[in-house]
């Protein structure tokens, strides 16, 4: 079996569930190609007893007959008729599992477990009763759920009402490699990147393994973005819309509040994003949301000094952002295109609002180079729209406010070479700490930290301005 990279907190969890002397039901959910079914497959390779995949858009009957298939091949014996509900389904299940689990920890792994729950298929009750009058009782069982759609897997089964209330004793939710992880990654695979080509890769594809997996030895970030991205074949040329239409039901209204996101770097409110794509005040709209931000493409900010009501929303997913970008639309393609694209204007906006967003996914490594992990902090974004001319407005990309009455206004600045503080900006960063404290009346230290690639070239021509400086090493910590 393959070696799991990375992944430090999960296979944690995996080991406890190996020693555990109790049935464990344990849910899995990240979005499409992140893992999930790798992780499950190499930490349990010895305990795996039978493993089912739901299909995608398919009627019970498929569904049912899949699943005799995958019984009568695990268990090696002749054909099993199908069952004609899932009721029997898992009464057949039961009798394949009996006399395993007296013997030994066993394991059943269930992939793409919203697929299964067709309309009127009975199958959540039925894997309901399945789990509380048998299952839950096998000291040695462990029953793996798993499946794409975070937010099924999250309202049907972690937060469920009915017969699953409460009965989830695991749960993993499997987010892409972190920067670090994504090195670690390539390095095992024999690809060998510098730190800015490894982070030029993960703004433009992020740290999802199947991707990444495409890329090879002897490959620069950019011949690799190019073969992905822009040949006819490539694994990404119109990965978007299969991503978010196997992930949701009525997948359009997703993609576009993505799109809306993707036109406004620094983010939207919910009014805003109402308005840019014609939602429905409510439920709606609040689900939609919810979703988008459970599977990772989204995250959800409040403002310093706002409540939860004042919320910004921003996308995250580095490939979407980088295919509505580059990608969607366009008719460049072929080999050299994304070279060439690199040397365009729009390459500064765009490389700027992606490590802007990577640095914000990474701010456990940033606290960690900062020295201060071990604080209690609160993170979030802040801007300021004058009201009147005579004012000036500002935003910040990054606020650490921190327990020890001191804030971190954070920089973030994407540059193929050191960073260069010019006078003209001098202005810009006393403007906007003066414009910060004025606002919001705090009382507390502010200090101004850079993040940048490659560090900032003329500090010392601005002694007392900026209080600390990390780069993108910091980003690469695992």
């Amino acid at each position: 079996m393959e070696t799991i990279i990375g992944r430090t907190t999960e296979k944690k969890i995996l080991l406890d569930i190996q020693k555990s002397t109790d049935a464990e039901l344990v849910a899995i959910y990240g979005r499409r190609r992140v893992g999930k079914t790798f992780l499950v497959r190499n930490g349990f390779s010895r305990e795996l007893a039978f493993e089912f995949s739901g299909i995608h858009h398919a009627a019970l009957d498929q569904q049912l007959e899949g699943f005799s298939l995958a019984l009568t091949n695990a268990s090696g014996s002749l054909p099993l008729a199908k069952p004609d509900s899932w009721l029997k389904a898992f009464e057949m299940l039961k009798q394949y599992l009996a006399p395993l689990v007296k013997k030994q920890k066993t394991v059943i792994f269930m992939d793409e477990f919203p697929w299964m729950d067709t309309p009127k298929s009975g199958f959540l009750p039925a894997f309901e009763q399945f789990w509380n009058t048998w299952a839950s009782r096998e000291p040695k069982l462990v029953v793996v759920i798993c499946g794409s759609a975070a937010s099924w897997m999250i309202t049907k089964i972690v937060n469920n009402k009915g017969g699953l209330h409460n009965r989830v004793t695991k749960r993993i939710r499997l987010l892409p490699f972190t920067v670090g992880e994504t090195a670690v990654y390539l390095k095992h695979r024999k690809v060998k990147l510098d730190k800015y080509q490894v982070l030029q890769l993960y703004m433009a594809i992020g740290g999802v393994p199947h991707y990444l997996k495409e890329i090879t030895p002897g490959e620069s970030a950019a011949q690799g973005i190019d073969k992905l991205c822009f040949t006819k074949d490539g694994l990404l040329q119109d990965e978007f819309k299969n991503l978010y239409f196997s992930l949701f039901d009525n997948a359009q209204s997703h993609i576009d509040i993505v799109k809306a996101l993707a036109k406004k770097g620094k983010g939207l409110s919910r009014q805003e994003i109402i308005d840019a794509c014609k939602l429905t005040t409510g439920g709606y709209t609040t689900k939609l949301l919810d979703e988008l931000i459970e599977s990772g493409f989204i995250a959800d900010y409040t403002p310093f000094g706002k409540n939860s009501r004042d919320k910004l929303y921003k996308l995250v997913d580095e490939y979407s952002l980088f295919y509505l970008k580059y990608i969607d639309g366009s008719k460049a393609t072929g080999s050299g295109t994304w070279l060439k694209a690199m040397t365009g204007q729009s390459w500064n906006s765009w490389s700027g609002n992606a490590f802007e967003s990577i640095c914000l996914k990474h701010l456990h490594q940033i606290k960690k180079a900062m020295g201060i992990e071990a604080l209690y902090t609160e993170e979030s974004v802040w801007r300021y729209q004058p009201k009147v001319k005579t004012e000036k407005g500002a935003q910040i990309d990054l606020l650490i406010d921190r327990n020890d009455s001191c804030i971190n206004i954070c920089e973030i600045k994407f540059s193929t070479k050191p960073f260069e503080i010019s006078k003209t900006y001098v202005t810009e960063l006393n403007n906007k700490l003066e414009c910060f404290q004025e606002q919001t009346g705090t009382k507390k230290t502010l200090f101004l930290t850079m993040v940048t690639t490659y560090g900032v070239k003329n500090l010392s021509s601005h002694p007392g301005l900026v209080q600390s400086e990390i780069t993108m090493d910091a980003l690469f910590d695992v």
